[in-house]
């Protein structure tokens, strides 16, 4: 029987949206004023979150949607590691901007599904628009093709299909990796982030397809070593097609000679992707060093908003020059889509036939709403401070007598604790502090003072902060070495070496 009246227990009336809505926005907002006088974040166990939340099974009725909304406000804010904390540096995830909070529940809202123009106009068109934008800040053709995804891992992950795509000497779409005469090989620094492993895996080439080049002392892929893997490889009957820049390591923010990167892929006719997640949108300062700007010369880059551009999770971009190359990898055209043009004969964007997902949603308005707030110039001094703020972290560390400074690239500064008065020499010395300082990450995490994270450096296991945050202040910096070092004395009054 088809129902008269429907009982809809998810709606909710305007009056009602409405006060939980301003309720709401008003805790948020408090919660954002008192951030940086509450601890980073408690260190709760798994056991005690889940306690809190409650480990019933699934009601069969509903609840009162105050009430739900109230307690789960209380649980994020008593119970989460907030980076948005101005003494947040352990990962590479930014404070989010208080209007892409705004933009992410303006998008749910609106909820358009942006894989295809007729489904999302307006939003489709934003899209394109963040993505040109995002280009011409990091220096990038702003003619090229691109499209907002997840994150890094997507973003690059995108650039590597698109690259098999394009440099593989037969169609590997139709015919699969195994019509092929020889194997696929991607090359990349001994530096770069795993995402690299995670597609070789997944896109079919195997984790012996990738070929990790050795690094210089500052870190950077050393460009003789490629040139030398690439020659012994096709002179062994394998296929290179892939070489991976990185615009930002992970570890110590080091960028790779670029530009004699791209020269290399260039006499060799291979695609060169950046890995610029992090440190791509720091080619816009315009004292930014050459190897960094030179990006401009790939042929794909990926692009973290949701890092240095200060934008909510998640936002991720894959620029491409050729904007054909996306639809190459990437486009069918099943019978069950009847997506037609925009109405004035002109093509429009679908999103869908640009990357991975069909449907998608509108991740790109938070990053375009803040590309609109701060435009370049409030872009290019966010950044700049950051810079500046991980350097004088640096020189703190040098300065301070118990600790010791390792590598300093971009915002990422590297340093470890090392007692005074430490007896043990050589190899022993060298596990210990390794030991020491694996301890004093942990409870560093957990004491909720700063949050930061770690790096292992020529077989040195140091602290790592990262500064994509622009609620750090110098204050909070200055507070570091000895928040750092009163931790580290503790730890050796609690060991037997100590």
């Amino acid at each position: 029987m088809t129902p008269s009246h429907r009982t809809v227990p998810l709606d909710m009336g305007p009056d009602q949206f409405r006060t939980l809505g301003h309720e709401l926005v008003d805790r948020i907002a408090a919660h954002l004023a008192t951030l940086p006088g509450r601890p980073v974040t408690l260190g709760d166990s798994p056991t005690l979150i889940r306690d809190r939340l409650g480990q019933g099974p699934l009601a069969a009725s509903g609840g009162d949607p105050a009430e739900i909304l109230d307690q789960v406000t209380r649980l994020l804010v008593e119970h989460s590691l907030f980076n948005g904390h101005p003494r947040f540096w352990g990962y590479i995830t930014s404070s989010p901007a208080p209007l892409g909070i705004l933009g992410d529940l303006l998008a749910a809202a609106m909820n358009p599904n942006v894989g295809a123009f007729v489904l999302s106009p307006v939003a489709t068109e934003i899209e394109r628009q963040a993505v040109r934008w995002v280009a011409e800040l990091i220096g990038y053709p702003a003619a090229c093709g691109g499209i907002m995804v997840s994150g890094g891992n997507m973003a690059n992950m995108v650039g590597f299909l698109a690259a098999r795509r394009a440099k593989a000497p037969w169609d590997v779409r139709q015919a699969g990796l195994r019509a092929g005469s020889g194997q696929l090989l991607a090359y990349v620094s001994r530096e770069t982030h795993t995402w690299i492993q995670k597609a070789a895996d997944l896109f079919g080439l195997g984790l012996d397809a990738v070929r990790w080049i050795d690094v210089d002392d500052r870190l950077r892929m050393r460009v003789d070593a490629l040139e030398a893997a690439i020659a012994a490889d096709r002179a062994a009957g394998h296929l290179p097609f892939l070489v991976v820049g990185t615009a930002g390591s992970v570890s110590t923010g080091a960028i790779d000679p670029l530009g004699d990167i791209a020269d290399t892929c260039r006499r060799h006719d291979l695609w060169f992707h950046v890995d610029g997640a992090y440190g791509a949108p720091a080619a816009a300062l315009p004292e930014a060093s050459p190897d960094l700007k030179a990006l401009a010369l790939a042929d794909s880059v990926a692009v973290d908003p949701h890092k240095w551009l200060y934008a909510p999770l998640e936002a991720g971009c894959t620029l491409v020059r050729d904007a054909r190359h996306l639809e190459d990898a990437f486009s069918f055209h099943p019978a069950y889509y009847h997506f037609t043009d925009g109405g004035d004969g002109q093509a429009p964007t679908n999103f869908h036939e640009l990357g991975l997902q069909n449907s998608r949603g509108f991740r790109a308005l938070k990053v375009w709403l803040g590309l609109r707030q701060a435009g370049r110039d409030g872009y290019v001094r966010m950044i700049r401070d950051d810079i500046a703020l991980a350097e004088e972290m640096y020189r703190a560390a040098q300065a301070h007598p118990e600790l010791e400074a390792f590598t300093l690239g971009l915002s990422i500064a590297t340093f470890r604790f090392v007692p005074e008065g430490l007896a043990l020499t050589g190899s022993a010395r060298e596990e210990y502090l390794n030991s020491l300082n694996a301890d004093l990450v942990t409870r560093l995490q957990a004491g909720g003072e700063v949050f930061v994270s770690n790096a292992v450096i020529n077989g040195s296991y140091v602290l790592r902060a990262c500064i994509v945050n622009f609620r750090t202040g110098a204050a909070d910096v200055e507070a570091l070495p000895d928040i750092v070092v009163r931790t580290g004395r503790a730890l050796m009054g609690e060991r037997p070496n100590g």
